[in-house]
């Protein structure tokens, strides 16, 4: 299953699609410590709680391109941190980090809190406080949402033409999907942020001694937010896709698909459900493995999104192997791998064993080659600000270490203020 790019009536289509991002972030006081106080954006659609009480999520519109969605986030993050600078309750500040600021103990974390219709959802929260701990459930992070353009869609429908149009689109994701969890290493690697953490994630009582991890990602790493268990899903058709995930919540494992701790989701239009998934078929797919970017002040680069869609494209261009059990256990290893902070740490990826470094160059020039012959300049000069990550030491998992490294806590509570006053702009010392 791959698309044609090399069409002119597919081509002319590929920049197309609808984008959205769902960013986490904890509230934090001027200390340093959790918000104690109720999520105070109750009426606002576009801010959400997440597991925390203190955790909120922004999730933006669909959008019908990158400069839309930046913009959106953008200005949904500058009024959420306004709003915190100015509360009754006492100034609060939006944590920058996917590692979570001091905590004083499991007892300080609080549970989201929901009344009425929706009281399940905190019954769920309680269910996952117990069975991963309090404080695994702080790790926060970016979840970036996508589907194609329906003109694109149907042009690559038309050309394949063996199928019905749902069976066709639900294929292109389920196929996607696979691409997509093989190459979740190289998405860690590029974008990882949260190599350090504060010493009272580990021990209660201990706050303000910074931790240097070996990790590049701790929230993606193997002591990161994951299952106890490795689940293998099945990519036939979506009735297998949610069979195989099905089989963990009947066995206990899971609790609900919710629970599924995987770098890639499916998910349909409406309410993500499983009954929903099959009714209606897949509208777009997550990636889930981004970490909290604090060099930017919403928490990502427009670069690293613009290079999640030029990576989609690229694995869309070429038909890929099978996917079967023993490869998708060395696809979550090497997720776990690419979140180590040594780039020498090997991967063993399509049968060779390489370090992610030297590995992660190979797959930019691929993608690099592949945008050079469709003439996509703007692609061609973004694989060129992912390589110089690589080869100038300019990974932010380094950068955050350099001056993070000492204080950890303090100098993250110094650039949040900087952005509130910045109105929400890069601030020159940290970028």
């Amino acid at each position: 299953m791959s698309f044609n790019f090399y069409n002119p009536d597919i081509k002319k289509f590929m920049s197309e699609g609808s984008f959205g991002i769902e960013k986490e972030s904890l509230r934090v006081d001027e200390k340093g410590y959790l918000s104690r106080t109720k999520h105070p954006f109750e009426n606002d659609p576009n801010i959400d709680r997440d597991f925390g009480e203190n955790q909120v999520e922004i999730v933006t519109d669909v959008c019908g391109s990158i400069d839309e969605l930046y913009t959106h986030l953008t200005q949904l993050h500058g009024t959420l941190i306004k709003n915190l600078a100015e509360l009754e309750t006492g100034r609060e500040l939006l944590w920058l980090f996917s590692s979570p600021p001091y905590i004083k103990s499991e007892n300080d974390i609080p549970v989201a809190s929901f009344k009425g219709m929706l009281k399940g959802k905190e019954l769920y929260r309680q269910y996952l406080a117990k069975k991963y701990g309090k404080k695994k459930m702080l790790f926060s992070g970016i979840h970036f949402n996508f589907s194609f353009g329906e003109k694109l869609l149907r042009a690559c429908f038309e050309e394949h033409g063996k199928t019905s149009y749902r069976e066709y689109k639900d294929s292109v994701y389920l196929e996607l999907a696979k691409k997509l969890t093989r190459y979740s290493w190289l998405i860690v690697y590029l974008t990882s942020a949260s190599p350090i953490l504060d010493s009272s994630y580990f021990r209660d009582g201990t706050a303000g001694k910074t931790v240097t991890t070996p990790y590049s990602s701790v929230r993606c790493s193997d002591i990161g937010y994951w299952n106890n268990f490795i689940p293998i899903l099945k990519y036939e058709n979506v009735s297998a896709y949610i069979g195989s995930i099905q089989r963990y919540v009947d066995k206990g494992l899971l609790k609900s698909f919710s629970e599924l701790y995987y770098p890639i989701r499916l998910k349909s239009v409406g309410v993500n459900s499983p009954q929903n998934l099959e009714k209606s078929g897949i509208n777009h797919i997550e990636l889930r493995t981004l970490d909290l970017n604090p060099l930017s002040p919403v928490g990502i680069k427009k670069e690293d999104i613009e290079f999640l869609h030029i990576l989609i494209l690229y694995l869309m261009s070429f038909d890929d192997a099978e996917f079967d059990d023993d490869e998708q256990i060395k696809a979550v290893s090497n997720v776990k791998s690419a979140a180590k902070y040594d780039d020498d740490t090997v991967i063993e990826f399509y049968g060779e064993v390489l370090s992610v470094k030297n590995c992660a160059l190979r797959v930019l020039d691929n993608i690099r080659v592949f945008s050079e012959k469709l003439c996509l300049s703007s692609a061609a000069e973004n694989i060129e600000y992912q390589k110089d990550k690589i080869l100038n030491n300019k990974r932010y998992a380094e950068i955050i270490r350099n001056k993070f490294s000492d204080n950890f806590v303090e100098k993250g509570l110094r650039l949040s203020s900087d952005y509130v006053k910045n109105g929400c702009r890069e601030v020159a010392s940290y970028v």
